[in-house]
């Protein structure tokens, strides 16, 4: 007889993923995500928002847009999980330009894949150190 941990359990409390949107903690990407190749839907964490995405055009040195850096960092994704198509976790690096810098640095993140609040496939991009 296997026993399951959950077995006439009562569930106190699900954070779900539709929360997680709504309160700006996951950011969705999902419509740039397709144009870049990823057929499910994909969010990167606020972290990962804040640090590679986010971009003040008047107060940077660096000539970029949001739109553009939103787009390498998919790109560097969708190469990356092509490369390893039967893993539920990777980690891939991308180079972005800090705020107030004029080079880019290399920022490694994870795309994880798991399921959605309905249990389809969905996708994050985190740091490493996130989940």
């Amino acid at each position: 007889m296997r026993l399951n941990l959950f077995d006439g359990g009562v569930m106190i409390y699900a954070y779900t993923r539709a929360q997680a949107l709504d309160d700006g903690r996951l950011i969705d990407v999902t419509d740039l995500a397709c144009d870049a190749g990823f057929k499910v839907p994909v969010a990167l964490t606020a972290k990962v928002w804040a640090d590679c995405v986010v971009w003040d055009q008047a107060r940077e040195v660096a000539p970029q847009d949001e739109t553009g850096r939103l787009w390498d960092l998919l790109a560097m994704a969708h190469l990356a999980a092509r490369g390893r198509p039967h893993s539920g976790r990777l980690t891939f690096s991308v180079l972005r330009i800090g705020s107030g810098r004029l080079r880019p640095s290399r920022v490694t993140l994870a795309l994880v894949i798991g399921p959605g609040d309905r249990g389809e496939p969905v996708i994050t991009i985190m740091q490493p150190d996130e989940d």
